[in-house]
């Protein structure tokens, strides 16, 4: 009796089924049709090559042995391949894979292109099935560019998110990658680019996913040997956003997948957007084939930003909650708080907090008790800026006065007193001192120190004049 093809793989069904989960079976095995049969040749149709490349790496062993007892030794497998899923008149592209031996119907697998315009993708990574139009960004919708204040620090990255954001893989800002010490705005900055994206491209897909989380999805992925719905997932994005890509150090493994996901995307015209706490050159653990992709697009920092940005990021901060501080409250937080983007809203967030917890104003006393509590467990110690403008204050001078050259008495005065202050009360070093006063060195510090303490040893008037900007400058 002379079986037909749909016959012959009913019967190979019923055996495969038997053999594995029944998820693997509704993912790997239900989309198959059975096209013919022709001289113990076996065709069968299934959706796209890279569902074509999954059984060839991890059901050929079971196929062999169910279409060689249903067809004997000398059987063949055929694969019809179908270039355009959605497309209902597409014409098959069909990959032959004649016996090897007795033992295997398995043949080096056909390279082949896929279709870039395919409309619907399989992917069990996620959901078999799933359209790219459903897969969710992970973008955090409180990070755009309208609150993203730009200033002398960040003008360079923040002008080629702007540029990524208008024509995403087609710049020369590909990849772009964005570095900067803890609390600067990265992560701000990557998810920004990602939103304005969506916003002026809408057909595009955007994903923005931590590295670590990354790391985590492919180690699982190794677990349940789905390495290969993992890769092809990532390769289906058009804008992919990996946050804190130093995290990969160290790891081989993620970094050969990643390598692979990049150089696809790439190659596609995607976009690839990565942030990072250091510059590719300083990177450790990092395999350099890795690192010279890095440097194939833009690499911009985010440095620690200046006293005019802090002060902007301030009254964005407040005009986005509707409220108003006095403004020697927004100064001195904008002076005490000089590490990062992070640590100044934080400090804003917790002196609001204060304040309404507490049913108090919020006054400059009460902003200094804060930021002693609120940083005491980090580098807690009043800024150079910070000494110069209270020293300034209390002797009514313009703080351009106190950098320039003059040689009045009242300006030197001041100025040394800075010094003395800046040298007490800060870690800076004497150099760095004298750079914040105008260009002196470091012995004209040592002598501004040493005729400070003289004076107030001598002089009343002016060890109370001490005393004073010490308890201005102390946080009591």
């Amino acid at each position: 009796m002379v079986k037909d093809h749909i016959g012959i793989w009913e019967n190979c069904l019923k055996v495969i089924k038997d053999n594995i989960s029944a998820q693997a079976f509704k993912t790997w095995f239900a989309p198959i049709i059975p096209v013919k049969i022709d001289n113990n040749i076996l065709t069968i149709q299934v959706p796209s090559h890279f569902f074509y490349e999954w059984l060839e790496e991890h059901y050929i062993t079971l196929l062999s042995r169910v279409v060689r007892k249903e067809l004997g030794t000398e059987a063949s497998l055929e694969y019809s391949i179908l270039m355009e899923s959605n497309h209902k008149n597409a014409i098959p592209y069909t990959v032959k894979l004649p016996t090897q031996n007795n033992n295997s119907i398995r043949n080096s697998p056909v390279s082949m292109p896929l279709n870039t315009h395919e409309k619907q993708i399989r992917n069990p990574f996620i959901i078999p099935g799933l359209k790219k139009i459903n897969i969710e960004s992970n973008l955090m919708p409180q990070f755009n560019l309208d609150n993203f204040v730009e200033g002398e620090y960040n003008r360079l990255a923040r002008a080629s998110g702007y540029a990524v954001a208008n024509k995403p893989g087609g710049t020369a800002f590909n990849p772009l990658l964005i570095y900067g010490a803890v609390g600067l705005g990265k992560t701000h900055l990557a998810n920004a680019i990602g939103i304005a994206i969506k916003d002026k491209h809408p057909s595009k897909t955007v994903l923005y996913v931590q590295s670590e989380k990354f790391a985590h999805q492919f180690i699982d992925a190794i677990k349940n040997q789905t390495t290969n719905d993992f890769v092809h997932f990532y390769q289906m994005i058009d804008v992919l956003i990996i946050d804190d890509v130093q995290f990969f150090a160290g790891k081989e493994k993620t970094q050969d997948v990643f390598f692979s996901i990049f150089n696809h995307l790439h190659q596609n015209g995607k976009q690839i957007v990565l942030t990072s706490d250091k510059a590719p050159v300083e990177l450790q653990g990092m395999e350099q084939r890795l690192l010279s992709r890095f440097k194939w697009g833009l690499s911009a920092d985010l440095a620690t930003p200046d006293l005019e940005t802090r002060i902007a990021v301030l009254e964005k901060k407040m005009h986005g909650s509707g409220i108003e501080l006095p403004k020697e409250v927004v100064e001195y937080l904008a002076y005490s708080i000089n590490t990062n983007i992070r640590e100044i809203e934080g400090a804003l967030n917790t002196l609001l907090a204060q304040a309404s917890l507490n049913k108090k104003a919020i006054t400059l006393e009460l902003a200094k008790q804060m930021v002693d509590k609120f940083v005491k467990n980090t580098a807690r110690e009043v800024s150079i800026e910070y000494i110069q403008k209270v020293v300034c204050d209390y002797f009514d001078l313009p703080i351009e006065m106190l950098k320039s050259k003059t040689r009045k008495r009242e300006v030197v005065q001041a100025r040394q007193i800075s010094m003395y202050f800046s040298k007490k009360m800060t870690k800076s070093s004497l150099a760095n001192i004298g750079a914040h006063c105008g260009g002196k060195d470091h012995a004209t510090v040592l002598h501004a120190c040493r005729t400070v303490v003289n004076l107030s040893e001598t002089d009343k008037q002016f060890r109370s004049y001490l005393e004073d900007l010490e308890k201005k400058l102390t946080l009591q």
